[in-house]
């Protein structure tokens, strides 16, 4: 199972990235294990500065505004 995390203050853009990840898996029919993350400091551990982030599986693949749902659905897939 992938394990995402959204990194972020709970911002608009934040939110609605966490609704693109958690949609994806739906449609692919597939299970993730998803995380909000808005300790600041977790964030910056990551060595993201601008949100929202996404990790996954430990590594970020993405930061900085929403990703498209043909991204996500690649990484739920991949």
């Amino acid at each position: 199972m992938k394990t995402f995390k959204v990194l972020g203050s709970g911002c608009r853009n934040c939110e609605v990235t966490a609704n693109v990840i958690a949609q994806a898996p739906k449609e692919a029919g597939v299970e993730i294990q998803l995380e909000k993350v808005t300790d600041m400091a977790e964030i910056l551990g990551f060595g993201v500065m601008s949100t929202p982030g996404v990790v996954l599986d430990g590594k970020v693949v993405h930061s900085g505004g929403i990703p498209g749902p043909d991204q996500v659905r690649a990484w739920v897939r991949g």
